[in-house]
């Protein structure tokens, strides 16, 4: 497999997926559901499921899939996957509700645990982010194509712009937050804040709340990808992907994973 060939091809379809949701997203009125957990469900969400689903499906049909929106495998079959896709067709539904823009398709190929091409497509701007292990990362905004590559840092530095999220900002991230020196706080929706750090534009997102791996595993292939790390707060080790649970630990993302923290 051809990681090169196979982002392109990811691209594509979750440009697709996009369209879908934009066909709803500027309906005067759509429907709102809730699922089991109480997180809202709309048609948009099942549309880029089914778009996405069935090419990953016709294109790679030996390669499982892991989706928000699919009935979930039991970890006894899914803990011999060697690669699966991990899917989010709508990530930030509450962002998509409001009406913000921050809402994002994200497409994530995972290999022995270890998120290796992800791909995130934001529908409001068709702005796309993109990365392979061993290709690079890259985002095409207002279609310029830039190479993302993440810089060095130190954690004591005054004035670290720290990314929050709109919706799920508690008091255990404030108080985190409130331990650096100045910071300051940037809000975003969805898996765009780590896009934040991947691009440059921060330098720290601390998630200290449920997030589940479809989530994040698109996103932070491309941060790593371009130089940052993702650690899980309580032990320092890198978060892992197809687990027991598909809940992830809380987590804390770097621009850089050569950051200092010493004065």
């Amino acid at each position: 497999m051809n990681l090169i060939d196979v982002v392109n091809e990811i691209i594509v379809i979750s440009k697709e997926a996009g369209a879908a949701i934009l066909r709803v997203y500027n309906q005067q009125e759509f429907q709102i559901e809730n699922k089991a957990d109480s997180s809202p469900l709309t048609e948009a969400d099942r549309m880029a499921n089914d778009i996405i689903c069935r090419f990953l499906i016709e294109k790679y049909p030996h390669i499982p899939i892991i989706s928000e929106e699919n009935k979930m495998e039991p970890y006894q079959t899914r803990k011999n996957y060697e690669m699966c896709w991990m899917v989010d067709p709508l990530d930030g539904t509450k962002e998509f509700i409001h009406r913000n823009g921050d809402f994002t398709v994200n497409i994530a190929l995972i290999k022995q645990g270890e998120p290796v091409l992800g791909v995130v497509y934001q529908p409001v701007n068709n702005n796309s982010y993109y990365a392979a292990k061993d290709f690079g990362a890259f985002s095409n905004i207002n279609g310029i194509t830039t190479s993302l590559k993440t810089t060095p840092f130190s954690i004591r530095e005054k004035g670290l712009k720290v990314v929050a999220s709109r919706s799920h900002l508690n008091e255990e991230t404030s108080t985190f937050i409130s331990q650096l020196n100045e910071p300051q706080l940037v809000t975003r929706g969805s898996s765009l804040k780590f896009l934040l750090l991947a691009s440059g534009q921060a330098d720290i997102y601390p998630r200290l709340a449920p997030t589940s791996e479809w989530d994040t595993a698109a996103a932070q292939c491309i941060l790593t990808v371009a130089g940052g790390i993702v650690l899980q707060a309580d032990n320092g080790i890198p978060m892992g992907y197809n687990k027991e649970s598909l809940l992830n630990p809380s987590f804390i993302a770097y621009r850089h994973s050569s950051f200092n923290e010493g004065s």
